[in-house]
């Protein structure tokens, strides 16, 4: 929809560049170390993006030719890499939970995800209504589970007291490496601190945990 009023084609790269996730000391030794996310750097005919932190490991992007040697360091596993992202607290929507949200419903305003000053876009005046009006009643949260089964994406999450009534949705959910699951979850700020659940039957106790960033305060 973008290319619309744009003299820009698309065409699909995908064969010509390769993708890779970095991650601990293999950032510091791409880029003279952690930069604030979404810095963009060259290195040589490469091109880092930096991302959020994971547990306080620095995290970026490296786009390269196809035909170029994958960045120094061990391999990170993908099921690693995925359990970083949910630890970022930086959703990725998947489709069982697309167009479920806001943009400040995941606090995308809070890490760039979202500019406010740079014209127009599909959706403006939902998104805009709820940052100007102080209307939004939803936020993002970092969780866990203690639990062997997987969580998915699109799971409803309930107050332990009144499990009739979702208060919640399960964004982005991954295996954490010590144990249970780690999980985005969009919920009721007025549920936050309340004992909660995924599901019903079973349950899934679940835990709220620190933000691994600030939020903004002007909304």
């Amino acid at each position: 929809m973008f290319v619309l009023r744009a003299k820009a084609r698309l065409s699909d790269a995908s064969a010509d560049h390769a993708l890779y996730g970095l991650a601990g000391d293999a950032v510091p030794a791409a880029a003279d170390g952690a930069q604030p996310a979404w810095t963009r750097a060259d290195v040589g005919a490469a091109t880092l993006v930096h991302l959020y932190p994971a547990a306080g490991q620095p995290r970026a992007l490296w786009l390269a030719p196809a035909t170029d040697p994958a960045p120094a360091g061990p391999a990170l596993s993908t099921a690693l890499w995925l359990w970083s992202e949910v630890r970022s607290g930086v959703a990725t929507l998947s489709a069982p939970v697309a167009q479920a949200f806001v943009p400040q419903m995941l606090n995308y305003e809070s890490v760039g995800g979202v500019n406010f000053q740079k014209g127009c876009y599909p959706g403006q005046e939902v998104v805009a209504r709820s940052q100007f009006r102080g209307t939004l009643k939803r936020r993002a949260y970092v969780a866990h589970a203690t639990t062997d089964v997987d969580i998915a994406a699109g799971a409803e999450v309930f107050a332990a007291a009144d499990p009739t009534q979702p208060c919640g949705t399960v964004v982005q959910a991954a295996r954490a490496p010590g144990g249970g699951v780690d999980a985005i979850v969009s919920l009721q700020t007025s549920a936050a601190q309340q004992p909660l659940q995924v599901g019903t039957a079973p349950a899934v106790p679940l835990t709220l945990e620190p933000l691994p960033y600030p939020l903004l305060e002007d909304i």
